[in-house]
Parts: C-alpha cells; structure tokens; sequence
C-alpha cells in the first residue's frame, strides 16, 4: 500500500541551513551537506548542486516557506528570488549539525598538524618531528594559554594570589613577555583556513619551545651579475626628524649584503659575467632578500627556489 503524504508539506532530510536575517525577520535556504563551502570557494558552480529546493523559507524544518511580500519588504522589490538566494548564499550564517562541525574540525586539525610537521624541523638534527610530537607540542601550548587566561581573570577579579614584598603591600605581578602576547596558540577552529592557523601554530611553537623546534630552511639559487657584485649598499634612510650625520655611510657591498642573507653556502661560483651562489636561508628572510635583490641589482639578480623546506627525515 502506497502512503500518501500532503502536498503541500515539504520533507527535507540531510540537509544544511544557511541563514540570514534581513530587517527582523530571519530566511532560510536547504542545502545539501559540504555544498556551501565549495560553492564560495568557486570549485562547485551549479546552484542545482548547491541548493536542495530553490525556495527561501522561514522555517525549513516546518516547510515555512517565505512569503512574496516579506522578501520584497526586507530585500527591495527589485531582487528575484534568485538573487536573494544568491544573496543568502554569499552572506548567510552556514547551520551545521553537531556531528558535521566535529568532522570538519578535525579535517582542519588533521590540516593545520600536516602542515606543521612537514614545516619544522629539530634544530640540531634538521630532522622533521612526528605529527605526534607536534600534536603534542601545541596542547602543551593550548593548556598554557588557557592556564594564564585564567590566571589573568582571577588577578582582575582580585581572587588570585598577588605577588607580595616586605610587610602586606602587593605588588603588580610583572607583564607576560611579548612572545606570549603575540604568539598566543589556543587550539584549532573551524572558522579560519588552515594554512594561516598552522602560521599561527609555528609561530607560536618557534616563540616558546615547548621542544627544540625552528622552521625548516629554504634552499635558494642566487645569480647575479658580476658588475653589481661591489657596488656599495646605502644604509636604509633615516626617519623624518632624526639627526643628521652628514652622509650616509657605505653599508657593505652587494655581495657581501646578499651573503648575510644566507645561513650555510652549499656552492659558490663564478661563470663569465655572472655569480652564482646556492645555500639555505631562514624563510622569515626570503621576502626581504628578494626585494634587496630586485632593487639593487636593477634586473641584473634573480632568486629561484629549490626546495621550500629542507628537512632531513629517517
């Protein structure tokens, strides 16, 4: 026996809510599961594959659907229901289940520890860590900023210990270093990409060694053309108002400007009219080498990468 179901009442299951609220009231669109992220970062193009029902609605899970004289009142008269659920698609607030947000967190997790680990190395061995050991590392460092985020509310409400002196005054605890202010690590989130958590986590281990740790370095080719080799650097020019000491004093030779920037040469070598140099350099450095090069040589030096990160794995 066949069983019939109303109409008029729309069922939808598996699906994912992207909600806007426009004026005071709040729409609604059906989508289906992982869809949305895709289609904002342009890899998914079909809206069919996006939406489940090409409706706004004020409540999906009663199949309250919005409307003709809401969505005009809150999104003007001039915008088609297509364009409001584009609208609703590029703005809205993404509703996912529980399930769902614990799965993507750990894809991001999972994410931001690959990076890491394939980024640092053991500074006396040049050896990657384990994604274990980084794992580890960074709750080390969550516990810690957790730790002193409590400990700072307690000091604010004054129901922390205070450091005291002689006799009962307290004195002020003193501040937290500036590594612990600017490469605080907390944990991962789903709301950020996890490249620029993982920067955040190498940062953050680099700053405060929870275990030997430094950025795996990059191994550069640095030509150049002989005719510029010895030419004189300036020294970078001084701020507005400062003092005047008369002309600014030669800070080096190219050459010997380029070297700096290099932390071990593996070869050096001269070819006709250009030199060549091939070592390993700090990435934090590579920016300001390349800008050095582009702008003191004039076209005549160039700067090729050969390996992003060298690390030496068992």
């Amino acid at each position: 026996m066949v069983i019939q179901q109303p109409s008029n009442q729309i069922k939808l299951t598996n699906v994912s809510l992207v909600r806007l609220k426009k004026g005071k009231k709040r729409f609604e669109i059906a989508c289906y599961k992982n869809k949305v992220m895709e289609w904002r970062q342009g890899i998914e193009t079909d809206l069919d594959n996006v939406l489940q029902i090409p409706n706004v609605f004020l409540n999906v899970s009663k199949g309250q659907t919005a409307p003709t004289s809401e969505l005009q009142k809150a999104f003007g008269k001039d915008m088609s229901t297509d364009d409001i659920i584009l609208e609703i698609l590029r703005k809205g607030e993404l509703q996912v289940g529980e399930k769902e947000r614990t799965a993507q967190l750990e894809r991001v997790h999972a994410e931001v520890i690959s990076i890491v680990a394939s980024k640092l190395v053991d500074p006396r061995t040049k050896r990657v860590y384990t994604p274990g050991m980084i794992e580890k590392a960074l709750e080390m460092l969550s516990s810690q900023a957790h730790s002193n985020s409590s400990g700072e509310k307690d000091s604010k409400s004054g129901t922390g210990t205070p450091a005291t002196g002689e006799g009962d005054e307290a004195k002020p605890l003193p501040p937290p270093p500036a590594a612990t202010k600017q490469h605080m690590w907390t944990g991962v989130v789903a709301t950020k990409s996890a490249k620029s958590q993982a920067l955040d986590a190498m940062k953050a281990l680099v700053a405060h060694q929870p275990i030997p740790i430094t950025r795996a370095r990059m191994k550069l080719r640095i030509t150049c053309s002989t005719n510029v080799l010895k030419q004189a650097v300036k020294a970078p020019k001084k701020p507005a108002g400062a003092a005047d000491e008369g002309e600014q004093k030669a800070h080096g030779t190219v050459k010997d400007k380029i070297l700096s920037f290099v932390e071990q040469v593996e070869s050096q070598d001269v070819v006709g009219s250009e030199w060549e140099v091939v070592g390993f350099v700090e990435p934090g450095a590579f920016k300001v080498l390349s800008d050095f090069i582009g702008s003191e040589t004039k076209g005549q030096g160039k700067v090729e990468v050969l390996d992003m990160a060298v690390t030496h794995e068992d």
